[in-house]
């Protein structure tokens, strides 16, 4: 995003756990601060040295260790890209849990490293509950060993938890354990035109009751972001000719039986045309059509970077609630930057991006604090997948408590008490300084 630019005199790229564990025994010994880094493809400054930390990059360590085909697990090296995952589990009749925009350069430590959300989350849930396992290596160097691959295990605390989300402050992770659900044969994939935010919300409740155990992803954008695309983006079309709506929404539906699937889906879409929810609708007739419009939803970040300036914000709020902040943000800004909303209407994840031609201080007041005063007050989260990293680290307080906070510097403190790991993020300042 151009938004920092980081500074290292140096960068390693261990090849094993075994060189990640003198790398982190060395700096510590020596007070030296480390970043871990992945695909470089976060969205809050994580992977961004700020002053001159040593850069320990996993993209070496990208083996395949396990995977067992009556299970579904899949154990690897932190440093696999998602989309070789993909294609690796695919190959063998499985899906990856997990699906971003991100997957041709992102890896899977990061992903875990960061909690990543994305497409899937809506059907097969947090990483929280697909990663089975995972190894990591502490500030000093220790390898703790937690790569188990059961589905059931209440023996003491469930330490892997800590390190999924916690950006590489509390230990690198170097190699996961992942449950990836079995392929289906059935995938359908329909791109909606509503005409009003309460339309979308209304197509989403019928949907989960009505597709139920099919449905596989919920997303929306507004007519904002499809301009946006269309303008931006090479060989994008609007699958609905020439007509603009006021939103757009793509459901996909996964299931095991083709015939019922379909049928299920086109009952489900005519009584919502006859109800009034949807406008218009396409059903993708085959996988490129299909491409073609996921294209859209998931190239709106590319095309922002293209349109200039962008300021991001990756907020978790009540469905109902949701589009009112884009709302307020158009009457804050003007004419002086496009507020634009789209995410994953499913999970109640808003992203809500600001574009203007270039960064300007005045246009960032009538931002910040706001969207984040706002989103407090109606109980969402300040980062719903992202992150926090450099960008949001001192806005933790307006998600969590201060007890809580505290809490968690104290578990800092524990596992890196010379504060190397990945400094500056995550935690606020005031806690986290040495």
């Amino acid at each position: 995003m151009r938004k920092y630019r980081g500074s290292s005199k140096l960068l390693l790229q261990p090849r094993t756990t075994n060189e990640v564990s003198q790398i982190l025994k060395y700096c510590n010994s020596r007070l030296l601060a480390v970043v871990p880094q992945g695909g470089n493809t976060g969205l809050v400054g994580g992977s961004v040295p700020v002053f001159d930390e040593v850069i320990i990059n996993m993209g070496s360590m990208n083996n395949l260790i396990t995977f067992d085909k009556g299970s579904g697990v899949l154990v690897c090296e932190a440093g696999c890209i998602l989309e070789n995952l993909v294609s690796f589990v695919d190959d063998h009749g499985f899906i990856m849990p997990l699906d971003l925009g991100a997957k041709g350069s992102c890896q899977i430590g990061g992903n875990v490293s960061t909690n990543a959300g994305g497409l899937r989350l809506v059907r097969y849930g947090s990483l929280h509950g697909n990663i089975l396992g995972l190894e990591a290596v502490l500030a000093n160097g220790d390898v703790i060993d937690m790569l188990g691959t059961l589905r059931k295990d209440n023996t003491g605390y469930d330490l892997k938890h800590l390190f999924i989300g916690s950006e590489g402050s509390l230990g690198i992770v170097t190699k996961v354990s992942i449950h990836t659900p079995p392929k289906l044969s059935s995938v359908n994939l329909a791109f909606l035109a509503c005409k009003d935010y309460f339309s979308c919300q209304k197509l989403l409740r019928e949907a989960k009751r009505k597709l139920g155990e099919i449905l596989s992803a919920f997303e929306f954008l507004d007519n904002q972001s499809m301009d946006l695309v269309l303008t931006y983006l090479e060989g994008v079309r609007n699958p609905f000719s020439s007509s603009m709506h006021n939103f757009y929404v793509l459901i996909e539906t996964t299931g095991s039986e083709e015939s019922y699937d379909r049928e299920k889906l086109e009952a489900f879409l005519l009584s919502s045309m006859e109800g009034g929810l949807i406008s218009d609708g396409v059903i993708a007739q085959d996988i490129n059509q299909a491409s073609s419009f996921w294209r859209i939803r998931e190239g709106i970040a590319e095309a922002l970077m293209k349109a200039g300036a962008v300021y991001k914000y990756d907020l978790s709020l009540p469905v109902e609630k949701m589009y009112d902040l884009v709302e307020k943000m158009r009457q804050r800004l003007g004419e002086t930057a496009k507020v634009i909303g789209y995410g994953h209407l499913g999970d109640g994840n808003l992203h809500l991006n600001i574009s203007a031609p270039r960064y300007d201080d005045m246009i960032f007041a009538q931002i910040e604090p706001y969207v984040y005063e706002w989103t407090s007050e109606h109980r969402g989260s300040i980062s719903a997948e992202h992150g926090l990293g450099l960008m949001k680290a001192n806005k933790i307080f307006y998600s969590k408590s201060p007890k809580t906070v505290q809490l968690m510097s104290s578990i800092k403190k524990l596992l890196d008490p010379n504060g190397i790991l990945n400094p500056y993020k995550v935690l606020p300042h005031s806690l986290s300084s040495h």
